[in-house]
């Protein structure tokens, strides 16, 4: 399975960014996938998760209400639509997948990891 992110770039704030997740390879079978997202010189933290549809997901706190992740299953993408975006999402964003129905917000409940996409939002 390999996941392929993008849609990142430079935004101001306020603005917004759809990011997407590509699954290739072997059919997601509705697993739970999951952003994360790391700043310079910080952890890598959660955002948002999705199970097998678009009602089951789950977001941190931080970005209940500007963000809304779903997913086409026939496309076998996941997105992440970011609205009203702030210095504080600059980041790179991960999407991550694990081998489960059930949503995880911890970096070590995912088995596999796409490659990061850049986002960097300006002030």
């Amino acid at each position: 399975v390999q996941l392929q992110a993008s849609g990142g770039g430079l935004v101001q704030a306020g603005g917004s960014l759809r990011l997407s997740c590509a699954d290739s390879g072997s059919t997601s079978n509705g697993y739970t996938r999951g952003w994360f997202r790391q700043a310079p010189g910080q952890e890598r933290e959660f955002v948002a998760a999705i199970g097998r549809d678009n009602d089951y997901t789950y977001y941190d706190d931080s970005v209940k209400g500007r963000f809304t992740v779903s997913r086409d299953s026939a496309k076998k993408t996941v997105y992440l639509q970011m609205n009203n975006l702030g210095p504080d999402d600059t980041g790179v964003y991960y999407c991550a997948g694990r081998f489960s129905y059930v949503l995880g917000h911890r970096p070590i409940e995912y088995n596999y990891w796409g490659q990061g996409t850049l986002v960097t939002v300006s002030s």
